[in-house]
């Protein structure tokens, strides 16, 4: 499920071109909310230190959404390359796509529905968390990728993401429900400029972190290669959901502890 390989600006696209069928009329209460005030970290290293998540820790990855109102890619296929980036990261097991579609088929869609619809498909794949995300922009040729993800995760413990901060950011399904367990754990949204100085930066970075780095273009190879540019975009975005939950947990006592500060209270 690993797209073609070749250099930004040549037609056709590298990720394979599909229609661009509507999602339903369940669509129009899922659009995004595009905010200039969405925070991001800046100094993110090469993404392969240690995270500080929980041990054994197995995330499933949903089919991507498209919301970019482009058709030049496959967001399967994208979404493929975001488990194989997610699969990079120290301390972190990946339920590939496939096995998703396949839970998915058999209830007879091809998506993932709404937040509770990926704890039930978490649930029944036995991963503790499940990445869902969204292309929010796509441009093969400048190139810009624009992605909104959130992860869910099966146990409720630790703090759901800032409800304030929260609206401000683009994000695949609307948080809605106040039920704690139903609210991401973490979520993520980017707009990735080929173009700028400050991506170009940390697209440096990325290559620097790649041992088969070796190419005539050097570290600009993800800028001439498409799937290379989607994979350093799925790289950070998967890096900074991880991390983002991880910061949680640190913020968060452990259950064992929360039960002795109770029971000294009595």
């Amino acid at each position: 499920m690993i797209a073609t390989d070749v250099q930004i600006g040549t037609r056709p696209p590298t990720l394979s071109r599909v229609g661009g069928s509507r999602h339903g009329a369940w669509v129009l209460g899922l659009l995004l909310i595009l905010a200039a005030g969405c925070s991001h970290a800046r100094d993110r290293g090469s993404g392969h230190e240690e995270l500080g998540l929980p041990p054994s820790w197995m995330i499933a990855v949903g089919p991507g959404l498209n919301y970019s109102g482009c058709s030049d890619f496959d967001p399967v296929k994208m979404a493929d390359l975001m488990a194989s980036e997610l699969s990079e990261l120290p301390g972190v097991g990946v339920i590939g796509v496939n096995r998703i579609l396949a839970v998915l088929a058999e209830q007879g869609v091809d998506r993932i529905q709404s937040p509770q619809h990926a704890l039930a498909v978490c649930e029944r794949v036995g991963a503790d968390a499940i990445l869902v995300f969204a292309v929010t922009e796509y441009d093969a040729y400048t190139p810009i990728v624009g992605l909104a993800a959130q992860l869910y995760c099966r146990q409720p413990e630790g703090p759901a993401t800032d409800g304030g901060a929260a609206s401000q950011i683009a994000r695949p399904f609307p948080v809605v429900s106040a039920e704690t367990r139903l609210q991401p754990r973490a979520q993520v949204q980017r707009t990735f400029h080929g173009g700028h100085d400050d991506i170009q930066s940390e697209v440096r970075r990325y290559a620097d972190s790649r041992i088969a780095n070796k190419s005539p273009y050097g570290w600009k190879k993800y800028l001439q290669s498409q799937q290379g540019f989607v994979r350093f975009c799925c790289h950070t975005v998967a890096t900074d959901l991880t991390r983002q939950y991880a910061m949680g947990l640190e913020a968060t006592p452990a259950i064992a502890d929360v039960a002795a500060v109770q029971e000294q209270g009595r």
